[in-house]
C-alpha cells in the first residue's frame, strides 16, 4: 500500500507540475537566499517585491524565497526588513531559473518593537534538510527530543523502554550522528542504546536535521547526520518576550512546566539576553493491559545566553544544565536464567505493577553542564573570522539491584570532560562564491569514579582530535554548487586494571573525508540536488573494550580491540516539487559502509548474583544501506489539507549475506487537517487526524532473542487552538496518541522481547506568549 500510495501522489504531482509548465509562457523562477550582511546568518520574513510584475515573496526559516512564472527581462527587486537598509538591485532573467543571494546591513532604528536579529549559523547544504518549527515545534513540546523527531520524514527512534530513546536518521544512531546544542557539538556517553542525548527541547525554537554526511563541515561523528538544536535569535534592541508551557499527560501521569525570557537592553544597542528552565516529572508507563514496573522519570534543566552585536563584532556567551533521573524497567533485570527464557516467551512482565512516581534500582542518573563562549569579526565586507570554545562536563550513574549498603552506590559511574574549539574563517565574493575555512579541535578525559564496587565496564581514556577543512560553493542562475576536503587525527589512549593487572591501550587514527554537490532548478516547480561524500569514523571506545555488564541496557557487552575505522561513501539525491497547493520532497540514498561496527546478540546468557543476562559482542563487516524517503503535503480548499510521509531502508551486511539488528522497519505516516477558524484567521482552530502505518521487520539477522514483533497501525488526533489576547497569544491543544489503545511492539525497542510499547495518552498542553 505504502508503495502504491507514493507513487501515485508523485505521479500525479509530476503530470500536474508538467501541465502547468506547458500552460505558462511565463515559467521563469526568480529565487535566492537572504542573508545578514555582518555574520552571513539567516533572515525569516524578509520581504522580497519585484515592482513591475507587483509580486513578492516572503524569506523561510533558512532565508530561502522563490517567486515564479515571470516573463524573460530586466526586473527591479527590492528588499526589505525591519531594521536593515533596503536593497534595490536589477535583475535579469533569461533562463528558466535565476537564483540570488541578497545580504542585509542592519540600520540604526529607535523602535519600541521587538527587534530579533539572526545571530545563529545558517547552514547552507546541499545535503537533504528538514527543519521543525512554528506549530509543529508547539505541538512537540512535551516530547524528549527523539520523539520529536520522528515528524521527519526518515529519522526514528532507536529506544530503550518508553522513556529513553535516540534519533536515527537513515539507520544510523548513537555515535554516527551528531548533535550540536546551539552550535557545540553535544559529547556525553552517547554510545549507549540507553543513553538518550542530554538536552531539554524547550531550549529550541527550530530544530534542523541534515540528512547525510557531514563529516567535513563537522567532523567524523557526523557521518550519518546532523542535529542542529537552535534556542531562539538574541534581539539587538529594547525587545521583551514571555514564553510559557504548561503540559499535562494521562499515561504515566506526567507534568512538564516550563518558562523562557528573551530581553535586549535599551540602554546599549546590541545587547540581548535570554533565560531558560523547564522541570518534568512523570510516573509509571502504562501499556493497554498492565503498568510497567520502575518506568518513572524526574528532570530539571536551564539555559541561559547573552550577546553583544555591531557592525563588526560580535560575542556570545552560553550555559546550559541537563538532569534526569530515570527508571529501568525491573522485569528487565531477572533473577535466573529460566526467569529470562520465561518473561521473553511470554512477552510482557510478570509483576502485576501498580501506578506510583516512585524510582527504584535499577535506574540511571545524569547531569550534563555545557558552556560556549563564540565570537566573531568581520574583517572587511567579504571576510569574517569565527572563533568558539565550549566545555562540557558530563556525569552518568548506572544502578543496579544490589544487597545493603551497595544498593545505594552506582555500579557504573562515569565523568567525561571535553573542551573544544573551532577557528574558521568565511567568505562571500560578490554574489557567486561563498565558503569556510576552519580548524577544530576536541579533547576528552573520561574517567570512572572510584567506589562502585563493579569492574568498570570501560577504561578511563584521554582522545584529541585534531580536524582541518575547507568547503567552496558557487552560485550562478538556476545552479548551485558545493565542494569539501576535510583532514582528521585522533589518538585515544586508555587504561584501566582488570584482576588487579594495569591494561593499556595508545591508538591513532587518521583520515580524509570529502564531499562535491549540487542543486538546479529544473522548473518553476521542480528542484534536483545531489550530493556525495566519503565519510569515516574510528572505533568508539565502548567498542574497543567493553568488558562486562552494561546495567542500564540490562545486557553485557563484549568489545574487540582490534577494530578499525569505519568507512563509507553516502549519495543522497532529492527531488522537490512545489506549487501554490501542493509540495512534495523525495529523497533517495545509497550509502556503502566497509567495517561496519554492530552490537549483535550472542544468543548466550551471563549469570551472575545480580541475575542473568543476555550477552551482545561488538562485530564488524562490510555494509550496505539504501533507501528512500518521502514526504509532502496538499491544500484541498482554504481550510483542509493532507500530509504523507514515509520511509524505507534496507541495511545488507553483505560479508555474510544477511542483516543486521535493529534497524528501522517500512513505515508511513498520514493524516488530514481541517480549519475551525474563521475566515482570515483560519490557522487558529485546527483539528488534525493522523495514522501511523508501521510493517513488520521481515529483514532480521540470522539470530536474535525472539522473533521481530507483528506490524501495527496506531491512530492519534490532536486540536490547537490559537487564542489573541490583546498584543499576547495563548495557545490550547489537546492531544490523544495511539486512540484505540492498541497493544504493539516496536522493533527498535531494545526492551520488546519484554514488554508492549505506551498505550493511549491524552496530553493537554497550555502556552502563552507575552
Amino acid at each position: 500500500m505504502f508503495h502504491k500510495v507514493s507513487s501515485f501522489l508523485l505521479g500525479f504531482l509530476f503530470f500536474a507540475g508538467s501541465q502547468l509548465a506547458i500552460a505558462q509562457t511565463c515559467d521563469l523562477v526568480l529565487r535566492g537566499k537572504i542573508l545578514h550582511l555582518e555574520n552571513d546568518d539567516a533572515i525569516e520574513a524578509a520581504y522580497v517585491w519585484i515592482l513591475e510584475t507587483r509580486t513578492g515573496a516572503v524569506s523561510d526559516q533558512n532565508g530561502n524565497f522563490v517567486i515564479r512564472e515571470l516573463c524573460p527581462g530586466t526586473y527591479t527587486v527590492t528588499v526589505q526588513y525591519l531594521g536593515h537598509k533596503e536593497i534595490r538591485q536589477t535583475v535579469n532573467l533569461s533562463g528558466n531559473s535565476t537564483a540570488q543571494t541578497f545580504r542585509m546591513e542592519e540600520e540604526s532604528l529607535d523602535l519600541g518593537s521587538v527587534e530579533v536579529h539572526g545571530h545563529r549559523e545558517a547552514v547552507q547544504t546541499t545535503t537533504a534538510i528538514t527543519s521543525l518549527y512554528g506549530d509543529e515545534m508547539l505541538q512537540s513540546r512535551g516530547e524528549s527530543l527523539g520523539e520529536s523527531l520522528k515528524r521527519v520524514a526518515g529519522v526514528t527512534t532507536f529506544s530503550t523502554g518508553n522513556t529513553i530513546s535516540k534519533p536515527v536518521i537513515h539507520g544510523m544512531h548513537s555515535n554516527r550522528i551528531m548533535i550540536l546544542n546551539n552550535g557545540i557539538r553535544l559529547e556525553g556517553q552517547q554510545w549507549g542504546a540507553e543513553h538518550a542525548p542530554e538536552i531539554d527541547p524547550f531550549l529550541a525554537d527550530e530544530i534542523t536535521v541534515i540528512k547525510g554526511a557531514e563529516t567535513v563541515r563537522f567532523g567524523p561523528e557526523a557521518m550519518g547526520g546532523v542535529i542542529l538544536v537552535n534556542p531562539p535569535a538574541l534581539p539587538t534592541n529594547k525587545a521583551s518576550q514571555t514564553d510559557i508551557h504548561l503540559l499535562g499527560a494521562t499515561n504515566g501521569g506526567m507534568g512538564n512546566l516550563s518558562a523562557s525570557y528573551l530581553g535586549g537592553s535599551g540602554k546599549i544597542k546590541g545587547l540581548g539576553y535570554r533565560v531558560q528552565g523547564s522541570i518534568k516529572r512523570a510516573g509509571n508507563v502504562k501499556s493497554p493491559d498492565y503498568y510497567q514496573a520502575n518506568t518513572g522519570m524526574s528532570e530539571y534543566n536551564l539555559s541561559g545566553s547573552a550577546g553583544y552585536s555591531s557592525e563588526k563584532l560580535g560575542i556570545e556567551a552560553y550555559y546550559s544544565y541537563f538532569n534526569t533521573e530515570i527508571g529501568i524497567l525491573k522485569d528487565a533485570h531477572t533473577g535466573n536464567l529460566s526467569d529470562l527464557i520465561d518473561i521473553i516467551e511470554n512477552g510482557r512482565p510478570f509483576t502485576d505493577a501498580e501506578f506510583s512516581y516512585a524510582i527504584e534500582n535499577p535506574k540511571q542518573k545524569v547531569s550534563h553542564h555545557l558552556a560556549k563562549l563564540k565570537s566573531h569579526y568581520h574583517l572587511n565586507p567579504n571576510w569574517k573570522l569565527n572563533f568558539q570554545y565550549g566545555f562540557q562536563l558530563n556525569n552518568r550513574q548506572e544502578f543496579d539491584k544490589r544487597r545493603g549498603e551497595l544498593n545505594t552506590k552506582p555500579s557504573l559511574d562515569l565523568e567525561l570532560f571535553t573542551n573544544t574549539v573551532d577557528f574558521f574563517l568565511d567568505h562571500n565574493l560578490k554574489q557567486n562564491w561563498s565558503g569556510s575555512f576552519g580548524l577544530n579541535i576536541i579533547q576528552q578525559a573520561n574517567s570512572n569514579v572510584p567506589g562502585t564496587g563493579v569492574t568498570p565496564l570501560i577504561p578511563n581514556y584521554d582522545l584529541f582530535n585534531g580536524g582541518i577543512y575547507a568547503m567552496e560553493k558557487y552560485l550562478k542562475g538556476p545552479l548551485e554548487l558545493e565542494a569539501g576536503l576535510r583532514y582528521d587525527f585522533r589518538t585515544v589512549d586508555a587504561a584501566r586494571y582488570v584482576d588487579e593487572e594495569l591494561q593499556q591501550s595508545n591508538l591513532e587514527y587518521k583520515n580524509f573525508s570529502a564531499f562535491v554537490g549540487g542543486l538546479y532548478q529544473l522548473s518553476p516547480y521542480f528542484a534536483f540536488t545531489s550530493n556525495i561524500g566519503t565519510a569515516w569514523r574510528p572505533p568508539n571506545v565502548n567498542e574497543l573494550f567493553s568488558q562486562g555488564l552494561h546495567h542500564g541496557a540490562a545486557a553485557v557487552e563484549i568489545g574487540d580491540p582490534t577494530m578499525v575505522s569505519e568507512k563509507s561513501i553516502k549519495w543522497v539525491n532529492g527531488l522537490e516539487y512545489e506549487s501554490d497547493r501542493a509540495v512534495v520532497e523525495l529523497t533517495a540514498y545509497a550509502n556503502r559502509i566497509s567495517n561496519y561496527i554492530y552490537l549483535n546478540p550472542t544468543g548466550e546468557t551471563y549469570v551472575s548474583l545480580r541475575g542473568t543476562f543476555n550477552v551482545y559482542e561488538y562485530l564488524q563487516a562490510d555494509a550496505f544501506f539504501y533507501g528512500f524517503d518521502l514526504s509532502g503535503s496538499y491544500n484541498f480548499t482554504d481550510r483542509a489539507s493532507a500530509y504523507l510521509k514515509g520511509s524505507i531502508i534496507r541495511a545488507k551486511n553483505t560479508d555474510e549475506d544477511s542483516y543486521f539488528p535493529f534497524i528501522p522497519s517500512d513505515r508511513m505516516d498520514w493524516g488530514v487537517s481541517y480549519s475551525l477558524g474563521k475566515k482570515g484567521n483560519l490557522d487558529s482552530d485546527k483539528i488534525t487526524i493522523s495514522n501511523v502505518l508501521v510493517a513488520s521487520q521481515k529483514r532480521e539477522p540470522d539470530f536474535d532473542l525472539a522473533p521481530a514483533p507483528p506490524g501495527y497501525a496506531l491512530f492519534n488526533i490532536g486540536y490547537l487552538k490559537k487564542i489573541q489576547l490583546a498584543k499576547n497569544q495563548f495557545n490550547i491543544g489537546l492531544q490523544v496518541n495511539n486512540l484505540f489503545n492498541t497493544e504493539y511492539k516496536e522493533y527498535m525497542n531494545r526492551f520488546r522481547y519484554f514488554t508492549a510499547d505506551m498505550g493511549r495518552n491524552i496530553l493537554l498542553k497550555l502556552n502563552y506568549q507575552f
